[in-house]
């Protein structure tokens, strides 16, 4: 099978939108990805899947650490600029969470993790987060699906 349609068929799937960050000195470093996901309750872990040409890569190996943000449906503008598809015109606000761990300001949701361990898979490496910090706020979400941004619609039930 080709490329394009592994791509087509993965884009099937409706995901959260997150923006990962790191700080590496006094730099913070950030990129948006949708390949996140929550794999143990006893220790806390989470997973980031990043590509192992993305700049991000060294940036987390160097810092030992990252956050992920999820992004609220009013927070497109910012996906867009993490992923290189828009300059923000406004800067971008963080806010310092454990270990001064930057995290977008207003995010529904933000995790602040240490890496625990790096799988090499493929073209892209796993980092595998033990859990230090944690904030939650309530909204909806920024959905992606199709490689279209889009919205949470509650689920109405007819009886």
């Amino acid at each position: 099978m080709d490329d394009k349609l592994f791509r087509q068929a993965m884009g099937r799937f409706a995901t959260g939108v997150t923006v990962i960050t790191t700080k590496v000195g006094e730099d913070v470093h950030g990129m948006t990805a949708n390949a996140f996901m929550s794999i143990s309750l006893d220790p806390k872990l989470v997973t980031i899947s990043i590509d192992n040409k993305a700049a991000m890569l060294d940036k987390i190996k160097k810092s030992g650490k990252y956050a992920v943000s999820f992004l609220g449906k009013e927070q497109q503008n910012i996906s867009m600029h993490f992923a290189g598809q828009k300059k923000e015109e406004n800067p971008i606000d963080f806010e310092l969470m454990d270990q001064d761990m930057p995290v977008i300001e207003n995010a529904l949701s933000s995790v602040v993790c240490d890496v625990d361990r790096t799988i090499e898979v493929g073209d892209h490496t796993l980092f595998i987060g033990k859990v230090k910090d944690i904030h939650v706020r309530e909204g909806e979400p920024l959905l992606f699906f199709g490689g279209k941004y889009g919205s949470y619609q509650e689920n109405q039930y007819v009886k």
